[in-house]
């Protein structure tokens, strides 16, 4: 008897301590819902991270495109300018007819015309400009000097002769500087 009670006691011991150690229905529902809230915060973690990645991604798409855009303008400037460059000489030729023509025969004379006013409003609306020389300081940026003169009756580095006329465009590229003669 005291072997068959000692181990029914144990088993009833044992029976008493299982329900204690064993979790109840309402605490692995609680188990559950910390495992669930700790996933959530993981996925909210995770869909924060990729929402900034998105937005640096967007970002650095749009810095893209305005890179892009500003490289493509400065090329078209610069091929504006390049093409421009090589037509330039070609219009100091025509105002040199016209210097010749003007005791010639006015029938010439009225087309070199023409031609000179076409050739100015085409780089006009390419937004080329003839850069102004006389009377204005000189600048290294945009003027060539050739020669230097001493004038008490002119300003310092005042151009007081242009040689050759030169051209800019959209009042950033130079084409081609002004070749001058500088006073003082």
């Amino acid at each position: 008897m005291s072997h068959k009670m000692a181990g029914k006691k144990q088993e009833k011991e044992l029976m008493n301590e299982q329900p204690d150690q064993q979790p109840t229905e309402t605490e692995e529902k609680k188990e559950d819902i910390v495992q669930q809230e700790d996933q959530i915060e993981k996925k909210e973690a995770e869909i924060k991270e990729l929402k900034e990645q998105i937005q640096r991604l967007a970002a650095e798409f749009d810095n893209y495109k305005k890179r892009t855009v500003k490289e493509k303008e400065k090329l078209y400037d610069i091929s504006v300018a390049d093409v421009a460059a090589a037509f330039i000489p070609v219009l100091d030729n025509v105002e040199r007819a016209l210097e010749a023509s003007v005791d010639s025969d006015q029938g010439i004379r009225d087309g070199v015309q023409l031609i000179h006013r076409q050739f100015i409003d085409v780089l006009s609306n390419l937004d080329i400009q003839y850069i102004e020389t006389i009377g204005k300081e000189f600048n290294p940026n945009i003027h060539e000097a050739v020669m230097h003169v001493q004038d008490d009756s002119c300003g310092e580095n005042e151009i007081v002769e242009e040689f050759q006329k030169g051209y800019i465009y959209k009042d950033e590229i130079v084409i081609r500087h002004s070749v001058v003669k500088v006073a003082n």
